[in-house]
């Protein structure tokens, strides 16, 4: 089975941290970027199997490198897109779901719930064969 990358584009660096060290106990690979202009230069360069991205972040949003992502092709432009948020408005949920975003996920969650849709997203996608 080959690696499995996944890049979290995180501002907060202890978010940052403990999302990092939950995946890659559970035998990911992962890269990190600190903000959204970060994630944008990596999704460029490395292909991965998911992106999971916070919504506030410097740079450029969670949804604008999403939008950058879906429209620009390249290897992870259909890649699954988690998007991490405190925003919970309807609009919010709304704006994710044009730009690209695969599943939303409301700030405050548990690591293992994170894992759990993590696991399940790479799942389905390898099996579609993307």
């Amino acid at each position: 089975m080959t690696e499995t990358r996944i890049l979290i584009a995180e501002d907060e660096v202890v978010l940052r941290f403990l999302l990092s060290e939950t995946l890659e106990d559970a035998g990911y690979s992962i890269t990190e970027a600190a903000d959204g202009h970060e994630a944008i230069l990596r999704l460029q360069d490395t292909c991965f199997d998911l992106i999971i991205v916070d919504y506030m972040m410097p740079e450029a949003t969670g949804i604008e490198v999403c939008e950058r992502l879906r429209a620009g092709g390249g290897p992870n432009a259909a890649k699954p897109v988690i998007l991490l948020t405190a925003k919970v408005q309807e609009q919010d949920r709304i704006r994710a779901e044009v730009a690209g975003i695969t599943k939303y996920i409301s700030k405050p969650f548990s690591p293992i719930q994170l894992l759990d849709e993590v696991d399940a997203l790479i799942q389905l996608h390898q099996g579609n064969g993307q």
